[in-house]
């Protein structure tokens, strides 16, 4: 059964003394997809500024700004409306031979290569291959998720931004971000293509119509099986009607919600709030 997700997401940015002058990028847009369909998105600004959007290289839809007087704080905030569909079936997955073969000529070569978030210890990459030894591409993405989940404890605060995939295996935490870096690096061990994705997950799917629910960003990956399969594994599910895709890309930091520079005194971590309302 389709859902119909409002949500809001909402940034602001304190200054300890005016910023001169700033350039920001904001991916907060969700995309519309077989699995999802954006019935309207805005993006708001204050201090207001004129607004331009672009798609980027890996497909992400970008709202980009510049504000060239001073300003002592900045308030983004980026309201969807968003009709979702269950998963689909698992489709019949390629071999893996042909996964690679496939791979080894076409885009696909970009998401089998390391990042800086998702570099494994040689160690690591070998027990993801060794784990995932003929097994289809389906079957080892479930195998990796559930070494991941068995190794990997979610703990909030337990790493940064910055942290990589190496970082959440060694500490035995992580959070979603962690999930999906470590996820995504086991997988591209193993030779099969995966991509960062980030999105939203509806917190309490159940939620009675129209009630407001406080949630976060979300992050989970998808791999290539023949065609692009999600799959989340911090919840060991497949995405369904409570996740919407905004963007995706090899690794966090090809789809941050916001990006930008400014010319003034570091400032605070950014207030970051999000909002669900469920209307069928």
């Amino acid at each position: 059964m389709a859902s119909r997700l409002r949500i809001r997401h909402e940034t602001r940015v304190g200054y300890p003394s005016p910023a001169g002058s700033s350039y920001n990028e904001l991916r907060m847009s969700p995309l519309t997809l077989p699995t999802q369909t954006v019935l309207d998105s805005r993006v708001e600004v204050t201090p207001a500024a004129s607004l331009w959007t672009y798609r980027d290289y890996w497909g992400t839809r970008v709202t980009v700004f510049d504000l060239a007087e001073s300003h002592s704080s900045l308030a983004l905030t980026a309201t969807s409306l968003v009709e979702t569909a269950p998963p689909t079936a698992l489709s019949t997955p390629l071999g893996r031979a042909e996964i690679a073969a496939r791979s080894a000529d076409s885009r696909l070569t970009e998401y089998l290569g390391g990042t800086p978030r998702t570099t494994v210890s040689p160690e690591l990459a070998a027990l993801a291959a060794e784990a995932a030894e003929g097994l289809d591409a389906h079957q080892a993405a479930a195998a990796l998720t559930d070494l991941v989940r068995e190794r990997v404890a979610y703990t909030q605060g337990s790493t940064g931004v910055h942290s990589g995939a190496q970082d959440a295996w060694d500490q035995r935490a992580g959070v979603c971000q962690d999930f999906a870096h470590l996820t995504a690096a086991l997988l591209r061990a193993a030779g099969i293509p995966a991509r960062y994705v980030s999105g939203y997950l509806h917190p309490s799917p159940d939620a009675e119509i129209e009630r407001p629910v406080a949630g976060e960003s979300h992050a989970w990956v998808e791999y290539w099986a023949g065609e692009w399969t999600g799959h989340d594994p911090t919840n060991g599910t497949r995405p369904g009607e409570s996740h919407v895709i905004v963007a995706r890309g090899r690794e966090y930091g090809d789809v941050p919600p916001h990006k930008g520079v400014y010319h003034g005194t570091p400032g605070e971590l950014p207030q970051v709030r999000v909002e669900f309302i469920r209307l069928a």
